[in-house]
């Protein structure tokens, strides 16, 4: 279940976008994929990662940080990281989002995981992009993770 991104629409507001993915997994396979560094580079970046550039380091806890890099098949690197604001095992996870080439542009991701049936209900609020340019560029990087994400449990 994909559903397109949502802008904000308040009057002087960053845009931000919502996407929604059922995933045929249990919460707790969900929450592993985006906390425990070996797990996170089995489905994260894009298609165009150089195969083993993919690097994770994750301290899931209030105030932990990670840091995600990787290179590309056209040789750039890229390298973004934040620090968890909110962590509930197995339900949610709220953390800064950064790339190191623009750190003044600092954003909030938000991972909501709800049992659903034999699956989960997973959404993924990003809040507080510099520009509507940014977002749409974001949407379509996350639409692009969460599909690998779904594929990693089918």
């Amino acid at each position: 279940m994909a559903s397109r991104p949502v802008a904000k629409s308040a009057v002087g507001a960053t845009p931000g976008l919502t996407l929604t993915r059922r995933i045929n997994a249990p919460a707790e396979k969900i929450y592993a994929a985006w906390t425990e560094p070996d797990n996170l580079i089995r489905w994260f970046g894009p298609a165009s990662v150089t195969p083993g550039s993919l690097a994770a380091d994750i301290d899931a806890r209030v105030g932990g940080r990670y840091r995600i890099s990787f290179d590309t098949s056209t040789g750039e690197h890229h390298d973004v990281s934040g620090v968890y604001r909110e962590v509930q095992a197995n339900r949610r996870l709220v953390f800064t989002w950064a790339w190191h080439s623009t750190p003044e542009r600092q954003s909030l991701v938000t991972i909501t995981l709800q049992p659903d049936g034999a699956g989960t209900l997973l959404t993924l609020q990003h809040a507080q992009f510099f520009d509507q340019d940014a977002r749409d560029r974001h949407a379509k990087g996350w639409a692009d993770l969460l599909g690998k994400l779904e594929r990693l449990f089918n």
